[in-house]
C-alpha cells in the first residue's frame, strides 16, 4: 500500500506542481501533544496568517486530532474562513473586531478581544438591538506595549464588561514580550503583574473561566506561566524555534519543507551574465546553470547569498532572484538533470536547510519565512 501511495505522490509532484511545500501533519499533531505534556495545560492552537503559512484548514483539523479544540486567529476573515469550512470550535480573535462584524461574530460564537473601554461602548451599541450576546476575552498589557489596557486597570475593564449585558466575558489574557530570551527578568515581571490582577479578580468574584498568558516560549520555558487554564501554541506547533536562544526540545519536528523541480539546464561560456542586472557573470566555460520556478512572488527573497540543495549538496543561487524563477549553479552536481528535485527548506541526503538558516540569511525570523510563502505555492499534506 505504501508503494502505491509513493507512486501517486511522485506523479502529483512531477505532473502538476513544479514549486510546492510539503506539510507533515503528524509533526504538527506530535508538537501540540508535546506542548500539552510539557506545560500541563490544554493548548489553544494559534492558526492565524494561514497557520503561519502551513495552510489553515488542514492544520486546524490536525490540531483537533491532537486534542486542541480551541483556535486563535488575528482577523475576523480568518475566523469566518474556519466557520465557513465547518469548524465550530471556539475561536478567539486577537485583533480588533469591527462593530460592523459584531452581530455576525456573536451569532458565530467567535470570541472578541476587548483591550480598551471604547470597544465596550461601540460593540454594545451595535449588539443592543440584535438580541445577540458576544463572547469576549479581556486583553491586558503587562509589558508588551501593544494591545491591552494596562494590567493595573484590568479589574475596572473586567467589571465594565461584566456590567454590559450585550457582552459575556469568557477569558482574560496577556502576551509576553521577551519569553523567547534566556534572561527571564522581563517575563517574570509580566507574570507578577498578571498574577496580581488574577488575584484581584478572584477576590472580587470576577475571575473569568479561561485565563491564559503563555505563548509557545512561555509554555515551554516558563513554568510559572502555565499555572492558568490554557496556553497558546503558536510557532512551536509548527516545529519552529521561538528564537535562537530558546530552541525546541529534540522531540519537536518541523512540519514544512519547500521544494521545486529544475525546469531548465543550460551550459554557458565564460563571461555570460545571469539574471537581471548581470550581478553574476560566469567565470569559466561550460558552467551549468539550472532554472527553478521559484521567485520573490512565491516568497523567496531577492537577496544575495541564497542557497538551495540539489543532488544532495548545497549550491548557490546565482544573480538576482526573479519574480517567478531563479538560477542555480549546477557545476558542483554534474549528475543533476531537468525534473530533479531542489530543496529550499528541508533535507536532501545528508544536508539540511532550516527555516532558521533562511531567516538568518534574510535578516529576519523564521515566522516571517514560512508566513511569507505565497498562496500560489501549492501545499501538499501527508
Amino acid at each position: 500500500m505504501r508503494s502505491i501511495y509513493d507512486s501517486v505522490w511522485q506523479f502529483m509532484k512531477q505532473k502538476i506542481y513544479e514549486n510546492w511545500v510539503e506539510i507533515d501533519l503528524e509533526a504538527i499533531r506530535t508538537n501540540i501533544r508535546l506542548i500539552r505534556k510539557i506545560s500541563g495545560c490544554p493548548v489553544i492552537a494559534v492558526i492565524k496568517a494561514n497557520a503561519y503559512g502551513h495552510g489553515v484548514l488542514s492544520v486546524a483539523q490536525a490540531a483537533m486530532d491532537a486534542g486542541s479544540n480551541f483556535f486563535a486567529v488575528a482577523r475576523f476573515c480568518e475566523a469566518m474562513e474556519l466557520r465557513n469550512a465547518g469548524f465550530q470550535n471556539p475561536i478567539l480573535l486577537f485583533g480588533r473586531l469591527s462593530p460592523k462584524d459584531a452581530v455576525q461574530a456573536a451569532h458565530e460564537k467567535i470570541r472578541a478581544a476587548i483591550f480598551c473601554r471604547e470597544q465596550i461602548t461601540e460593540l454594545s451599541e451595535v449588539l443592543h438591538t440584535s438580541g445577540q450576546k458576544l463572547l469576549v476575552h479581556a486583553k491586558v498589557d503587562t509589558g508588551m506595549g501593544r494591545l491591552g489596557i494596562p494590567s493595573e486597570s484590568g479589574l475596572e475593564l473586567v467589571q465594565a464588561i461584566h456590567d454590559t449585558p450585550e457582552l459575556e466575558i469568557e477569558g482574560l489574557y496577556s502576551h509576553f514580550a521577551r519569553a523567547d530570551e534566556t534572561e527571564p527578568a522581563t517575563t517574570n515581571l509580566q507574570i507578577e503583574r498578571f498574577d496580581r490582577l488574577v488575584d484581584q479578580l478572584t477576590k472580587n468574584d470576577l475571575r473569568p473561566k479561561i485565563v491564559h498568558t503563555a505563548n509557545s516560549a512561555g509554555a515551554l520555558f516558563h513554568p510559572a506561566a502555565c499555572r492558568y487554564d490554557m496556553v497558546r501554541g503558536g510557532i512551536a506547533i509548527y516545529g519552529l524555534n521561538p528564537s535562537s536562544q530558546t530552541r525546541l526540545p529534540a522531540e519537536f519536528r518541523p512540519a514544512l519543507s519547500w521544494k521545486a523541480q529544475i525546469i531548465s539546464i543550460k551550459t554557458l561560456p565564460s563571461g555570460s551574465g545571469i539574471s537581471y542586472g548581470h550581478k553574476y557573470v560566469t567565470k569559466s566555460d561550460g558552467q551549468r546553470i539550472g532554472v527553478i520556478p521559484v521567485g520573490y512572488a512565491d516568497g523567496f527573497r531577492r537577496i544575495a547569498g541564497n542557497v538551495v540543495l540539489a543532488g544532495g549538496q548545497r549550491v548557490p543561487v546565482l544573480g538576482n532572484v526573479c519574480m517567478d524563477q531563479c538560477m542555480i549553479d549546477l557545476n558542483p552536481v554534474p549528475d543533476v538533470q531537468p525534473g530533479d528535485e531542489v530543496i529550499l527548506i528541508g533535507t536532501q541526503g545528508d544536508e539540511s536547510i532550516t527555516a532558521d538558516e533562511v531567516a538568518d540569511r534574510w535578516g529576519t525570523i523564521n515566522y516571517e519565512v514560512t508566513c511569507g510563502v505565497s498562496n500560489r505555492v501549492k501545499r501538499m499534506y501527508f
